[in-house]
């Protein structure tokens, strides 16, 4: 086998390995406007964040410690502030605590 050969299969083995590794990667579907209000609570000193309508994924404070979903969809949660970690869901109407630093929220359809 020469050095062509060598790397040709190198080159193979790499997109190959770089298309499964693609495939396992599951995007979240968009998200959608959900009617109403999630309110996130931090601190005794610090006012209420108040999002209308959401859509997609917003951030959380990092102090942000209690949430409530006044939504007519779910509300799910995330450990990282994009949105592409499985998260906790909150249904409408319910409430969650939400750990300092926990990431971002989404609305789920």
């Amino acid at each position: 086998m020469n050095g062509e050969e060598s790397m040709n299969r190198f080159v193979a083995a790499a997109v190959s390995a770089a298309s499964a590794g693609a495939l396992m990667i599951v995007p979240n579907p968009p998200a959608q406007a959900s009617a109403g209000e999630v309110v996130v609570f931090s601190t005794e000193f610090t006012q209420l964040d108040t999002y209308r309508n959401p859509v997609g994924c917003k951030k959380l404070s990092i102090t942000a410690h209690v949430l409530a979903n006044q939504t007519s969809s779910d509300v799910v949660v995330h450990g990282d502030p994009l949105c592409l970690t499985p998260g906790l869901t909150v249904r409408p109407g319910y409430g969650s605590h939400v750990q300092p630093g926990s990431g971002a929220f989404s609305i789920r359809r």
